[in-house]
């Protein structure tokens, strides 16, 4: 484990008060969600109060099954990322963060493909698993053709993190396929949906993401199901055989209640075999690279520097 970017320690702690002092004027996501919190947070950008910016950049295209993706193709493409984007199974976009992904797309020499998932609740689990598998399906079969390239990476924030391993798993398990995809990068994620201690610890605290709201979430995407029934490698790859996955680069804050699940899923990924490089930033909250910090401008760097020569 490397504890990183120590010297921005008080600049990501102010921010963090600063955001809980404005709490109250932020729709709560507890147990029970109303359709109006839901269609606000639908609405607007992670994190944000005010519709996200969608670029002329961004091409919509339907693939297999019917499932939507979002691709960013820059002028010189060297791979392909699948990214699958966050925001508790049940909002967040394909286009809701079109400047960051094209960004990626075009200094890390990268066609990136984003999944328009289902969401929960109208669709809980396993339908947003099921269009990760889609797409990563067609990206297998389909990539050298569309993009010119092979080399396949896959990654996302928080939930994407979540779908990203469950896709892998889904690819080795139900199709035989190891090794498509070269390199995951998996940023915040909920890897253990029955709740790891950092998660019951964390208490009400009204950062991005806390103990109320992680339960609100698994709530939705896995209705009816209990404790038991999500520790199912197939709900959480916490405790899923992990072999034959990729090289990974697993990234999590310090005031994060999902920092266990980082710091136990990067245990076990490496125990299974393959390398891992675990990064832990000092301060930085759930979804901290959704703020303007000093801490996400870094991040996005050392994540366009992974992504841009991962698998080669």
């Amino acid at each position: 484990m490397t504890i990183t970017d120590e010297d921005c320690l008080a600049e990501t702690l102010a921010f963090n008060e600063q955001f809980e002092a404005t709490a109250a004027s932020r729709p709560t996501r507890g147990r029970e969600p109303d359709a109006t919190v839901l269609a606000l947070l639908r609405r607007n950008r992670l994190g944000g109060d005010t519709p996200p910016v969608r670029l002329p950049q961004g091409q919509d295209r339907v693939v297999a099954d019917g499932v939507r993706v979002r691709a960013f193709v820059p002028d010189h493409v060297d791979g392909v990322y699948l990214h699958i984007h966050g925001g508790g199974w049940a909002f967040g976009s394909a286009g809701g963060q079109d400047e960051k992904l094209w960004q990626l797309a075009v200094r890390a020499r990268l066609a990136v493909v984003s999944v328009e998932y289902r969401l929960a609740p109208e669709h809980p689990f396993p339908a947003g698993p099921d269009d990760c598998e889609a797409a990563a399906r067609w990206l297998v079969a389909n990539a050298a053709a569309e993009f010119g390239t092979r080399r396949l990476l896959i990654g996302g924030e928080s939930v994407g993190a979540h779908l990203s391993v469950v896709t892998l798993l889904r690819l080795r398990d139900r199709h035989g396929i190891t090794g498509a995809f070269r390199a995951a990068h998996l940023l915040f994620g909920p890897y253990d949906l029955s709740m790891t201690p950092s998660q019951r610890s964390f208490g009400a605290r009204r950062l991005l993401s806390n103990t109320d709201s992680l339960r609100g979430s698994y709530e939705l995407f896995t209705p009816g199901m209990g404790a038991e029934q999500r520790r199912d490698p197939e709900v959480s790859p916490l405790f899923a055989d992990l072999a034959g996955l990729p090289p990974a680069r697993i990234v999590v804050g310090t005031e994060d209640p999902l920092l266990d699940d980082s710091l136990f899923l990067a245990q076990r990924w490496q125990a299974a075999g393959a390398p891992v490089h675990l990064g832990v930033v000092a301060g930085a909250m759930h979804g901290f690279t959704l703020f303007p910090l000093t801490v996400t401008e870094r991040e996005l760097g050392r994540e366009r520097q992974f992504l841009a020569t991962a698998g080669r």
